[in-house]
C-alpha cells in the first residue's frame, strides 16, 4: 500500500515541485481561497491560539492576523514541495544566512553547536546550512511513516549535505561524534508541546503555563555545545533571511532551564514583531489547564 500511494502521489510532487515560482504562488493564492474560506482548515485552533497569545489585540487586529497567516501557511507549504527540486543557486538566492561567520569562530574553539529556533517564516529551509558551514550539519525530523516518502525526503536533504535523523537517535549521533571529535552542527525546533508524562518543567509562554520541551538544553549541557537562536524574518513572498545569536558557549554554567527560559523570551519577542508567520495550527494551548499547582 505504501508504494502504491508513493506512486500515485510523488509524480504530483515532484510536477509541482519543478513549476516556477511565480506559478507555485497563483497556485498558492487559489488555494488559500479554498482552504481558508471553503474548507476552514483549523480556523477555529488559529483564532483560539491568537486570541489567547493576544488577549489586548481586537478583533479586527486578530482576524487581519488569521487572514495572512494562512497566506503564509499555504506558500510554506508549497515552499516545502519546492524543496524536493530546488537547485543550491535558487535556494542561497531565496533564503540568505546573514551572519553565518559566527560559525567560523565557534568553530575555531573544536566544539559543536546546537542550533534552536521555532516553526517561524520559513524553518525547512536551513536545510542549505550544510553547504556554507565547516561541520557536518545534521537535522532532526520526525520519521515519514511511508518508508518510500522517507527515503525521498532523506535524500532530497542531502543533497545539501544535510543529515536527518529521528529524534531517538540523534544522541546516540552526538555521543559517536563527540567520540570521534568530529564537529557538527544540530538543528533543533525547541517550540513544541512535550507530551505530559515526558514533561520536566512548565513556564510560562505568551502569559499562560505550559509544557516546555527542555532538550536542547539538556544536549547542550550533557554534550558541552555551544547554544546558537536562529532568528529568521521574512523579507518578501519566497525571500527570507536568518540571523544567528550565540546564547552561550558554556552552557553548563547556566541553572537548570535557565537557557529554555532565554530561548522562549526570544521566540515571543520573535512573534510578537510579526505574529502572521508563526505555525499557529498546531493546538499551542492545549494543556493550559494542567499545570501542577
Amino acid at each position: 500500500m505504501d508504494l502504491l500511494i508513493y506512486i500515485l502521489v510523488y509524480p504530483l510532487i515532484w510536477l509541482i515541485s519543478i513549476l516556477p515560482f511565480r506559478i507555485l504562488y497563483i497556485i498558492s493564492d487559489f488555494l488559500f481561497l479554498i482552504i481558508y474560506y471553503i474548507i476552514g482548515y483549523r480556523k477555529k485552533i488559529v483564532l483560539s491560539n491568537l486570541k489567547i497569545a493576544f488577549p489586548n489585540k481586537t478583533k479586527k487586529e486578530i482576524l487581519s492576523i488569521r487572514r495572512k497567516f494562512y497566506h503564509h501557511f499555504v506558500d510554506i507549504f508549497l515552499e516545502l514541495i519546492k524543496s524536493f527540486t530546488i537547485s543550491e543557486k535558487e535556494i542561497s538566492k531565496r533564503y540568505k544566512f546573514i551572519n553565518i561567520e559566527l560559525f567560523n569562530e565557534l568553530h575555531k574553539n573544536g566544539g559543536s553547536v546546537a542550533i534552536v529556533g521555532a516553526h517561524y517564516a520559513n524553518w525547512e529551509w536551513i536545510i542549505c546550512i550544510g553547504k556554507v558551514v565547516k561541520y557536518k550539519a545534521y537535522g532532526v525530523y520526525k520519521k515519514v511513516s511511508n518508508k518510500y516518502f522517507n527515503t525521498t525526503i532523506l535524500k532530497t536533504r542531502g543533497k545539501f549535505e544535510l543529515a536527518l535523523k529521528q529524534t531517538s537517535k540523534i544522541i546516540k549521533e552526538i555521543e559517536i561524534n563527540n567520540k570521534a571529535e568530529n564537529q557538527a552542527i544540530y538543528g533543533l525546533l525547541s517550540d513544541q508541546s512535550p507530551q505530559l508524562k515526558k514533561t520536566h518543567y512548565w513556564r510560562e509562554f505568551f502569559g499562560v503555563k505550559l509544557p516546555i520541551h527542555t532538550g536542547a538544553e539538556m544536549l547542550a549541557k550533557k554534550f558541552d555545545l555551544d547554544l546558537v537562536f536562529m532568528d529568521t524574518k521574512k523579507i518578501k513572498r519566497g525571500f527570507y533571511e536568518t540571523t544567528f545569536e550565540l546564547i552561550t558557549d558554556d552552557a553548563k554554567k547556566y541553572a537548570n532551564y535557565e537557557l529554555t527560559d532565554i530561548f522562549l523570551d526570544k521566540v515571543e519577542k520573535q512573534v510578537k514583531a510579526e505574529p502572521a508567520y508563526y505555525l499557529w495550527t498546531h493546538k499551542r494551548f492545549k494543556h493550559m489547564d494542567k499545570a501542577p499547582k
